[in-house]
């Protein structure tokens, strides 16, 4: 698992080089893409795609390759492999069939953010993505209003004004909150304010609404979350209500989070 530059070039490692040139094979999420980084370097490896539509086709065929004395390096297009990434197939595969899979360290987006970003670091919740659609944006973050971590989103310049909005309208437009946009590139903006502020900052300049996004939130302050349950157990709970009644699935969320049985019951109720 070798991670390459997220922008800058100079971020790429020697070791990452070095392994990059000795390998017998190079998995890369988008090999046109890569054969920029591979020409810089004077990276000559052969190269194949391994993305999110091939996937589990291609894992057999690399599973056979490994297991036939290859050595491969799987690369993304930017970044540390599988984080918000394809190969979590191949790399579950390779540890079931009892192959070796080593990491080189680098380069990612996300722990870039998180150390320029201001917000506390000692406790996070990476969610990737956010749904497109706005319906299933706007419940997965009622689910985390709560939420004493911060939280880090990656997002794109076709959605990051909607996403904004939607979380300066459930979270509050007073929660702290980080737009990290284009790390290590030539127009690298980290900007710390309010969610309200940071929606017309970007509405206002449309050049900041290109690019890639990290976005960070700080956490919910404790009179918003109240004392009600924390919000991986609230998660639990709404799942298992959709299967269960309100009773069952509140107890059952009580036991696999150690929240307690009442106040689960009671967020059910409040919810509908």
């Amino acid at each position: 698992m070798v991670a390459t530059p997220i922008g800058n070039l100079g971020d790429l490692s020697p070791r990452a080089v070095d392994i990059l040139q000795r390998v017998d094979r190079i998995a890369a999420e988008d090999t046109r893409h890569s054969a920029g980084l591979m020409r810089h370097f004077a990276i000559t490896t052969p190269m194949l795609s391994l993305h999110e539509h091939n996937e589990r086709q291609k894992t057999q065929l690399l599973l056979q390759r490994l297991e036939g004395g290859e050595s491969i390096a799987l690369i993304a297009d930017a970044g540390t492999p599988l984080i918000s990434d394809p190969g979590y197939i191949l790399v579950r595969e390779a540890h079931m069939a009892g192959l070796r899979v080593v990491p080189i360290p680098g380069p990612s987006a996300l722990i870039a953010a998180l150390s320029a970003s201001g917000l506390p670091t000692d406790r996070f919740s990476f969610e990737g993505f956010l749904p497109a659609k706005d319906g299933a944006r706007r419940k997965l973050l009622e689910a985390l209003a709560q939420e004493r971590r911060t939280l880090a989103f990656y997002e794109s310049p076709h959605r990051i004004l909607d996403s904004l909005a939607d979380m300066a309208g459930i979270f509050g437009e007073t929660r702290e909150a980080v737009v990290a946009r284009e790390l290590t590139k030539t127009f690298e903006t980290i900007r710390h304010d309010n969610l309200g502020n940071l929606l017309e900052w970007m509405r206002g300049d449309a050049n900041q609404q290109k690019g890639e996004f990290v976005v960070l939130v700080g956490e919910a302050p404790k009179d918003e979350g109240g004392e009600g349950p924390a919000a991986e157990a609230c998660r639990i709970a709404d799942i298992l209500v959709q299967e269960l009644p309100v009773k069952q699935a509140a107890a059952l969320a009580a036991s696999i989070s150690g929240e307690k049985k009442n106040a689960l019951y009671k967020y059910l109720l409040d919810r509908g």
